[in-house]
């Protein structure tokens, strides 16, 4: 029986999460926590960085995100900050120690898409990304 793409993407996201969760696992985060506090670090050079910022960047329900930011938060990795203008959001904080972590969660990241990568001409990854892009928009309706 071949597989059909939705078999190829899920064996996909397996491995990969279980190679970020391995690489990450003497860090003492999961590899989605390195992905989103990587987010945070490099977005928070541009100004505030918001819950919802997290649950569209990553296409994660509220309480998806909410659960993940708690225990970030609980782990030392970011705080939770008020903001004047609107007492109900509150802007993510990484702490001195998630940028300490993020050289170490940068390398990973490089070296698990080059992994991913090695052997794909740069015209094949174009088109794999496009069309991936295309997929996640036809499941959105």
């Amino acid at each position: 029986m071949q597989k059909d793409c939705g078999v190829w993407i899920n064996v996909l996201s397996h491995k990969l999460k279980k190679r970020m969760n391995a690489d990450m696992q003497s860090l003492g985060i999961t590899g989605v926590q390195s992905r989103i506090m990587h987010y945070i670090l490099v977005k928070c050079a541009d100004g505030p960085v918001f819950q919802r910022d997290v649950e569209n960047a990553f296409d994660l329900s509220r309480s998806t995100a909410t659960g993940i930011l708690q225990l970030m938060e609980k782990n030392g990795l970011i705080l939770r900050a008020s903001v004047s203008s609107d007492a109900r959001l509150k802007s993510l904080i990484p702490t001195e120690k998630a940028m300490q972590l993020d050289v170490q969660i940068g390398e990973s990241i490089r070296h698990t898409e080059q992994c991913l990568t090695r052997g794909i001409p740069d015209e094949q990854l174009t088109l794999f990304l496009q069309i991936a892009e295309r997929m996640s928009a036809n499941l959105d309706g």
